[in-house]
């Protein structure tokens, strides 16, 4: 007898539903190596193809990592960001880590500030704004992709540098002659779809995580409006909480 979270649904649609809830319950924790095909089918009664279309939903969800010759397990993200009290670059991240990465620049343009720029940044309607899009990655492929709205009236000549090799945080702190202060940030779950599914190497389906933040220097002037797209299977955000 299969397992049924819905006996409407497709019986392959249930095996992968039965494997997410063993996987966010943590009985299943990362790391852990699934049953094998063989396995499912013996324990259900599916055929080699549903448990394959099962675990492959699973695949593009970003939640399980098929090894070959060595099976299906549930993906360990191995790389951490430290949030919090600190205002921690991804750059600054990842070599506190030891983690080797290259970013690619994919676009880059001063433009008006929209409406929208305008009321994130504090700046007036049509106020220059260095538009700076890059890819960050490892060894293993694609980390992350950033966008950042950079103010010209605070970080005039932000747009000379050479990104490639150069970290955002540090050309703001060299241009404006003041440290970063802090930043207000807000996260949130996203899927990914077409062009992030694209620049981050994972399906259009799978799920990531944005983070939409404001930096200020320290003098409480805004310096960078950021959206930053992770894919959910490689990062893990980290916090250290005292009481109050």
């Amino acid at each position: 007898m299969g397992y049924s979270s819905d006996s409407s649904s497709p019986l392959h649609v249930q095996l992968a539903d039965y494997i997410r809830d063993k996987v966010y319950s943590q009985e299943w924790p990362e790391g852990t190596k699934l049953p094998s095909e063989h396995e499912f089918m013996n324990e259900f009664g599916y055929s080699r193809g549903t448990v394959q279309k099962g675990i492959q939903i699973l695949v593009n969800e970003g939640l399980i990592t098929k090894v070959k010759g060595k099976g299906s397990f549930v993906i360990k993200p191995n790389i951490e960001h430290l949030t919090g009290n600190s205002l921690l670059s991804f750059a600054e991240s990842l070599r506190m880590q030891g983690i080797d990465f290259s970013t690619e620049v994919i676009g880059s343009e001063v433009i008006p500030a929209d409406k929208t720029c305008s009321q994130r940044l504090g700046i007036p309607l049509n106020a220059p704004v260095y538009y700076l899009r890059r890819v960050r990655s490892t060894s293993d492929g694609p980390l992350l992709y950033m966008e950042s709205r950079i103010n010209m009236l605070t970080c005039p000549g932000i747009d000379k540098f050479d990104y490639a090799d150069k970290t955002l945080f540090s050309a703001i702190e060299e241009v404006s002659g003041k440290k970063l202060g802090y930043a207000k940030v807000r996260y949130g779950a996203r899927i990914a779809g077409k062009m992030l599914g694209k620049l981050l190497n994972c399906d259009e389906t799978a799920p990531v995580l944005n983070i939409d933040q404001i930096c200020y220097l320290e003098d409480n002037s805004s310096t960078e409006w950021g959206n930053i797209w992770l894919p959910a299977n490689k990062y893990v955000l980290v916090s250290v909480l005292q009481r109050a």
